[in-house]
Order: C-alpha cells, then sequence, then structure tokens
C-alpha cells in the first residue's frame, strides 16, 4: 500500500513554509519538495473539512493552488506505478525522485545501474580512490583483483546458463545453481567457492546501502559463504635450522631467497611488511614497523639466526636481501625446500573440490610458500610456550579466530606439551 500526504515543513510559524510531498510504501519514505510555500494559517489540517491537506478557500486564489497540488499527488502515483509495471518492483526512494524531478521539472532522467554495470563502476571507483575502512588506506592490489575475478565468474556463469542476471534475479535458486556452477562445472574447492560468494555479497550489500537493490535475498541464512580451513604446514626449529645452515653458495638466487624467508619465519610479519623494511625500522637488536594491512606498529626482538643474515647483506641500506614478487619466492622456496632432506618427509592433505574429498600426498617442501614463514614464527612460538595473547601483539592479528588457524601443531605435538606440563607440574610438587 501506497499512501500520499501533503505536510508543511514548519505549522508553528505565520510566515510562508514549503509544502513536501510525503510518499510511503513499506519501509520506505520519501519527502518531495513541492516548491510550493502558504502560511499555515491557509492549509488545511483538519479531516473532516473538503480540502483537507490542500488550501483553504480563505486563500485568494486557492483553485489554482489545490489543482497543482492535485497535479503533483496524481504525477506521483503515476510515476510509482510505471517504476512497478517496468521493472517488477517497488522503486527505492531516490529512484522515485528522479523519476518525478524528470516528470515535474524537466529534468534529465538518469537510469539506474544494472548489477553488472555496477560493479564495474564499484571497481573502477576502488582502483582509483576507494580507501580500507579498516586501516584508511588504498584497497591492495590483491583486493581488486579478487573483485575483478568475481565479476568475470559472474559473466561466466550469466553466459553458462543463460539466464539474464541483476539485482531481482538473485534469489536463492540463483544461489544453488551458483554453488553448483562454481563447484562442480568449475571444479573449484570450497575456499574459492567460498572466496567469491563473500565477494558477491559485499557488492549486493554496497549496492543496496546506495539504495540501487532491494532485493535482500542474499542475507538469507540458506544464502551463505562456504569454507574449508585447508592444510598449512610450519617449518619447526630443527628443519629452519637445516635449510639455514644449508650450503646454496652455488646458487645465490636460492641463497637470497632462503636468507629473507628465514627472517620471515623468526619475525612473523607479512611479506608486504617483510619486504618494506627500511633502516629506520631497525632500532638496535629491534625491528619496529607500522604493519600495512591493520596499521598497528609492532616491535619485535631479533632472532639470532636473523642477525647472522642481517651480517651477510651490509652492502643494502637496510641489511637485508633484495625481495622478489610474491610468486617468484613461492617458486624458488620450492626449490631451497627441495633441497632440505627432512622436508622430502610425505604429507596427506585433504580438501572438497567439485563437491568431493579429494586427498593428495605431497611432500613439505612442495606445500612451502611465503605464508609458511609467518605460520612457522606463530607455531614456534607457541610451542615454547609464550602466550597466545603476546604472540597476537607481534603479529599484529586482531582477531583470536584468525590468529588461532596459525598454530599448526600437530596432534601428537600437543599431546607433547601437554605431557610437558604435567611432568613440570609433577616436579614442581615433588
Amino acid at each position: 500500500m501506497v499512501n500520499y500526504n501533503f505536510n508543511l515543513r514548519r505549522v508553528n510559524t505565520k510566515e510562508e513554509t514549503p509544502i513536501n510531498l510525503i510518499i510511503r510504501w513499506g519501509n520506505k519514505k520519501l519527502m518531495y519538495s513541492t516548491l510550493e510555500k502558504v502560511r499555515p494559517q491557509y492549509f488545511e489540517n483538519d479531516k473532516s473539512k473538503k480540502n483537507f491537506q490542500r488550501i483553504k478557500s480563505s486563500y485568494v486564489g486557492h483553485p489554482e493552488f489545490n489543482t497543482r497540488l492535485n497535479h503533483i499527488e496524481s504525477t506521483a502515483r503515476s510515476a510509482f506505478r510505471q517504476f512497478m509495471n517496468d521493472n517488477d518492483r517497488t522503486p527505492q526512494p531516490q529512484e522515485l525522485k528522479e523519476l518525478l524531478d524528470h516528470k515535474l521539472r524537466d529534468a534529465p532522467l538518469k537510469r539506474s545501474l544494472n548489477f553488472f554495470e555496477f560493479i564495474e563502476s564499484f571497481i573502477q571507483e576502488s582502483e582509483k580512490n576507494r580507501l580500507n575502512r579498516d586501516t584508511g588506506k588504498k584497497l591492495a592490489k590483491g583486493t581488486i583483483r579478487i573483485y575483478r575475478n568475481t565479476l568475470r565468474r559472474l559473466k561466466e556463469f550469466q553466459s553458462y546458463y543463460n539466464k539474464r542476471i541483476d539485482f531481482e534475479t538473485i534469489d536463492l535458486e540463483f544461489y544453488d545453481n551458483w554453488i553448483d556452477f562454481l563447484s562442480r562445472k568449475l571444479v573449484l574447492c570450497n575456499s574459492s567457492v567460498g572466496r567469491y560468494t563473500k565477494t558477491l555479497k559485499m557488492f549486493l550489500n554496497e549496492a543496496t546501502d546506495r539504495e540501487l537493490n532491494s532485493n535482500l535475498t542474499f542475507r538469507n541464512k540458506r544464502f551463505r559463504v562456504l569454507s574449508e580451513q585447508t592444510y598449512s604446514i610450519y617449518l619447526n626449529e630443527k628443519e629452519l635450522e637445516e635449510m639455514f645452515y644449508m650450503d646454496l653458495s652455488d646458487c645465490k638466487r636460492l641463497e637470497r631467497v632462503r636468507d629473507l624467508f628465514i627472517v620471515g619465519c623468526w619475525t612473523g610479519l607479512r611479506f608486504s611488511d617483510l619486504t618494506n623494511i627500511l633502516p629506520e625500522n631497525i632500532k638496535g637488536n629491534k625491528i619496529e614497523i607500522k604493519t600495512q594491512k591493520t596499521g598497528q606498529i609492532v616491535v619485535i626482538p631479533m632472532h639470532q639466526m636473523v642477525k647472522e643474515v642481517m651480517s651477510k647483506y651490509i652492502m643494502f641500506s637496510n641489511s637485508l636481501p633484495p625481495a622478489l614478487s610474491n610468486g617468484q619466492m613461492n617458486r624458488y622456496l620450492k626449490e631451497v625446500g627441495k633441497r632440505v632432506e627432512s622436508l622430502h618427509e610425505v604429507i596427506q592433505t585433504n580438501i572438497t573440490r567439485g563437491g568431493r574429498l579429494v586427498t593428495t600426498n605431497k611432500k613439505k617442501y612442495e606445500l612451502i610458500t611465503v605464508h609458511t614463514a609467518r605460520r612457522s614464527f606463530a607455531t614456534n612460538l607457541f610451542k615454547k610456550g609464550v602466550s597466545s595473547l603476546l604472540i597476537m601483539k607481534l603479529t599484529a592479528h586482531k582477531s583470536e579466530k584468525v590468529f588461532l588457524q596459525y598454530l599448526k601443531t600437530t596432534n601428537f605435538e600437543d599431546a607433547k606439551l601437554l605431557e610437558n606440563i604435567w611432568r613440570k607440574k609433577e616436579l614442581e610438587s615433588a
């Protein structure tokens, strides 16, 4: 049901005050200026009177005035029905305002962006000047890449099903088909399916906030983001020692990659911070740096291995080996790991791909990535009995839930830790 009422902006005045048309439908409301003014004494507020919410007969020229108000209301009713006929949904307040401006004031009609147009526009805006709401910095290139990849998948999905996708077509049937397309057609793992769906929901939230979308099916509990904790390794202290003291003088490229990785394993810094350490970040035997992702300042004492690495690279201003790209580091780290005998251990991994559980056996060195360093830092400190709270401060984690995913101790290692605690208690009580 749609309600149309004329109200005065101010009633307790003897001066002329603007007349607004108030339109209410569902939980939405539009206050539209008629550009007309009148003194409150001439505006009829008595429901029992003929000219309720119109101009009283005591006002000279009231017939013409009321004809104008009637025309405005009639135009609003017609515009509302027209929008519903053209779009199969009720308008957003801004959409109705633009339609009224066009019909009553000859303003050029702005066409609302459709689903794909909005996403394209949003990505372009993000590339130019959009800021991360948590850090106040420009969005990372990796985030923009996820946006573009999600848009690409959505277009592939539309083409595959040969069905038009727009805001109003995104329902639970769309969701089921979307998940099926990503999982079975593209044979993606659950974490990738979840990442694309999470980004899609972000697009829809943004469009809703901008009053471009009124379909809230995506907030239904069934419209969920799939998740799966993938198996990730860490390197224990013995493995790190074997890697660090291995002779790589025959390949300087691998030696530099190894050395930078070792620094990461004993500082816990993200790759973006590790590769941006400046001379001024080095304060004696400590590294002090403001993290790029969270904006937190961390102070990390140098481990002996870090000191040894820095002593090798004094020719560089920050006493660290020059960085490569993330992708290059990941490729070369596997070459380094292949030379470490203990990293030839076979690891069994499980992942849901295409809706099926897939089990693979890989050697440990094949699973090493840049991020292994950060997990190794957190896990090795935890095994030494350092509190989770202190480790979180050093790694600049804000969420304990996310931090706990970095602890990669095995069941046997957990049992050993508990066993050591009990033995310590027994010795103390003896």
